[in-house]
């Protein structure tokens, strides 16, 4: 069990794992700490933090875990903010989506006790943002993507490993590069879609009409482009290197069924369809969202 639980985000994720964590019986305290002190006053309101922090760095005094709930783009300043309360018995965490800007970022800012750092992403979400939606159970059956680098201790990542896992996560390890490369199709570029696909839509005359029409296939297609802009700007810009590569592929392969439609080759477009098909139809989530 942990004494302390340093939660600088009281967001949805960073909520979530401060309620999964009580419930697990895991951490006897956690101290809160956000950037606009509402949203840490309604935290604690909420019970998911038991006391308000004033700072990072006070958040950070006397606690044994540590986790990192804030946008990708402040995880240096963040680290920054708390660097001088850091200590290599402690375990530092994060929850970001993309991991190598992170990484950079850990070993710039914490030096020498890089190694008490370890760079998670749980594969999971809600569109809602906000303490408000925070839940227990939210990291329950999804996986933990763990993306250690050579300096990361081995007893904080044993430790992370424990935790994750008795929240229920499925926890996998990789590589920072391959899991920005991986994510950046499954994940960025999904999002980038259904931002883009709402946006087409939005900027014609006829949209209300158009939308008034829309099925449940849209609406599931769509359904991410309601996540947090904020949050989805810094991970586009965080992963613009695979993401931009991975927009080639699509480009491609959207230029192929262009080519076959003006050409009106059925048979031809027919096969490529069944091929993505049939692609998606052995497809099995592994828990992520």
């Amino acid at each position: 069990m942990f004494e302390q639980l340093a939660l600088i985000g009281c967001g949805l994720m960073g909520g979530s794992f401060a309620l999964a964590l009580k419930r697990a019986g895991l951490v006897r305290r956690v101290v809160g700490y956000s950037k606009s002190p509402s949203t840490t006053e309604r935290a604690r309101k909420l019970g998911v933090i038991d006391v308000e922090a004033p700072s990072a760095l006070l958040a950070v005094s006397g606690s044994d875990i540590v986790l990192l709930a804030v946008p990708v783009a402040a995880t240096e300043a963040t680290l920054k903010a708390i660097r001088h309360l850091v200590k290599r018995d402690m375990l530092i965490m994060d929850v970001g989506s993309t991991k190598q800007d992170v990484v950079d970022a850990a070993r710039r800012v914490l030096r020498d006790d890089v190694g008490a750092f370890v760079p998670c992403h749980p594969v999971t979400g809600k569109e809602a943002a906000g303490v408000e939606h925070a839940d227990a159970e939210l990291y329950e059956g999804r996986q933990l993507i763990i993306t250690p680098i050579e300096r990361t201790l081995v007893a904080q990542l044993k430790q992370a490993e424990q935790v994750w896992s008795a929240l229920g996560c499925k926890v996998l390890k990789m590589s920072p590069e391959a899991h920005d490369a991986a994510f950046a199709a499954v994940s960025h570029l999904p999002h980038l879609l259904a931002y883009a696909l709402m946006d087409s839509i939005a900027s014609q005359p006829h949209a209300k009409e158009f939308l008034s029409l829309a099925g449940p296939g849209f609406r599931d297609f769509t359904r991410i482009a309601a996540s947090d802009p904020a949050m989805w700007r810094d991970i586009l810009l965080a992963n613009r290197t695979e993401l931009l590569e991975q927009m080639r592929h699509y480009r491609d392969s959207l230029g192929r069924f262009e080519q076959l439609m003006e050409q009106g080759d059925g048979a031809a477009l027919e096969s490529l369809i069944a091929g993505a098909s049939k692609a998606r139809s052995k497809w099995r989530m592994g828990g992520g969202s």
